[in-house]
């Protein structure tokens, strides 16, 4: 397992964090996933064998939100 830090733009609130970290979570070999608002930014523990930084990026992107 490794761990990755994405910074994340455009959550306002905590409803953006649920959210961000249900869709990470679903995400094939992610074993956690933990996103803070302050200082916005979503920590994830994945099998780099099953998924890629750049997966976990693109599904940021995807629901919404800015991968910095």
């Amino acid at each position: 397992m490794e761990t990755t830090t994405i910074p994340v733009g455009g959550m306002s609130c905590q409803k953006c964090v649920a959210s961000l970290t249900g869709v990470l979570s679903k995400l094939p070999g992610v074993e956690k996933a933990e996103v803070v608002l302050e200082p916005g930014q979503a920590t994830v523990t994945y099998d780099p064998a099953q998924v890629a930084v750049a997966q976990l990026r693109e599904a940021v992107e995807d629901a919404g939100f800015d991968a910095l």
